[in-house]
């Protein structure tokens, strides 16, 4: 979905956009700076992807070390956990502006189909985090022979 309007020699934001915008400035945030701090479900950006045999999951997380990390598989559903601490905590610095996140990334997604929990691989290489999680294999129907 286009997130501009055009009307004749105006572009015009869509609500969407402006609801977006408003939300993501500090101005019109009251939890103000206290955000960057904060536990933030829901906005880790992954990928699912899948081919016969495995659920794939890419996850991006630049900054964290893989220590930081925290993944579990439970009944279907995947839940990436993420925690790292501020850098300058020590430093009591000011800052001007301050976009990099710290604090904890919590994302829980639900898995298309059945895997092996047990069998899951997971990778953390230049900020991504790749998962490969086998799926259960499809119980197929054996066919008896006749005696």
């Amino acid at each position: 979905m286009n997130s501009m309007i055009r009307s004749g020699p105006f572009v015009i934001p869509t609500f969407d956009r402006l609801l977006s915008q408003m939300l993501s400035d500090p101005f019109f945030n009251d939890r103000g700076s206290n955000q960057l701090a904060e536990t933030d479900e829901g906005t880790l950006a992954l990928d699912v992807s899948e081919d016969d045999k495995n659920i794939y999951v890419r996850a991006s997380l630049p900054g964290f070390r893989k220590e930081d990390v925290h993944v579990a598989v439970h009944e279907g559903v995947l839940t990436i956990n993420a925690q790292h601490q501020e850098e300058h905590e020590e430093k009591k610095e000011r800052y001007f502006r301050r976009e990099r996140r710290f604090g904890s990334l919590l994302r829980r997604v639900a898995l298309p189909s059945n895997v092996q929990e047990s069998q899951t691989t997971a990778q953390l290489t230049d900020g991504v985090l790749t998962l490969t999680l086998p799926k259960v294999p499809k119980d197929e129907p054996r066919r008896i022979a006749i005696k």
